[in-house]
């Protein structure tokens, strides 16, 4: 079996050129890795996620470099030139590592835009490598994730028996109120931890995690109803769910 029966098929369909080391196929790898990092990161700045439009395309610009010096290091016969991309991994990891983190009501921020930025990098070494329909095909399932996910997971987390609130009271001596009041309407608390961050407030907060056991609740319920009926109480300040 020849070597062109494994080549990448977008390279068959643009031709010899594009999977060969030259001026033309590396232009073509750093505008197809800025192009689909410049999608994803529109997507992530147009939420308003720590990591926008210029971080995705220098991760994927600089996973491309990686890949492009280890693929002409391999062709020189250079030992240990390989180790550049994988070099590159770990420095986006960390990176990504440092993108996320707790808001004061508990909640994980950032969490999936530290996916997206290492898969950004993933893409990029793929393009810079020349394997074109691979980084196309994980471009277009990465953006799929991104993009059509969501509402069904929310809709999954919704319809679930067990959820978790932030919740501010006015006083704490209302706290064995609202305990009565979540076990008559069929609610069973599975943990309460008062939140430091509201010390000083003049609130007492609290993260509440509950499970669903009445029956009624289960079939007809979301979470969000749940949530606006307590939020009526006249000794609840704000409430709402952390997703």
């Amino acid at each position: 079996m020849n070597w062109s029966d494994y080549a990448d098929p977008v390279s068959r369909l643009l031709g010899n050129w594009s999977s060969e080391l030259n001026v033309y196929s590396v232009l073509l790898r750093y505008a197809l890795a800025f192009v689909c990092a410049a999608v994803i990161g529109c997507e992530r700045a147009h939420k308003r996620h720590s990591a926008g439009l210029r971080t995705f395309i220098l991760v994927s610009i600089a996973s491309v470099s990686a890949m492009l010096l280890d693929v002409y290091g391999s062709l020189l016969g250079i030992s240990g030139q390989t180790m550049i991309s994988g070099a590159c991994l770990v420095g986006i990891a960390i990176i990504s590592g440092n993108s996320f983190l707790y808001s004061s009501r508990n909640q994980i921020k950032g969490l999936t835009t530290a996916v997206a930025l290492w898969q950004s990098a993933f893409i990029g070494l793929a393009f810079g490598g020349g394997f074109y329909t691979a980084a196309l095909i994980s471009f277009a399932a990465f953006l799929f994730c991104l993009s059509a996910l969501p509402p069904m997971e929310r809709g999954l987390i919704d319809r679930s028996n067990h959820f978790e609130v932030h919740l501010e009271l006015k006083n704490v001596s209302h706290l064995q109120d609202f305990i009565t009041t979540i076990r008559r309407i069929g609610l069973k608390i599975d943990d309460i931890e008062l939140n430091p961050a509201y010390v000083h407030s003049g609130l007492s907060v609290y993260s509440v995690s509950f499970t669903i056991t009445k029956v009624e609740l289960k079939k007809y319920k979301k979470h969000s109803e749940i949530i606006e009926a307590l939020g009526t109480l006249e000794y609840v300040s704000h409430i709402e769910e952390i997703l």
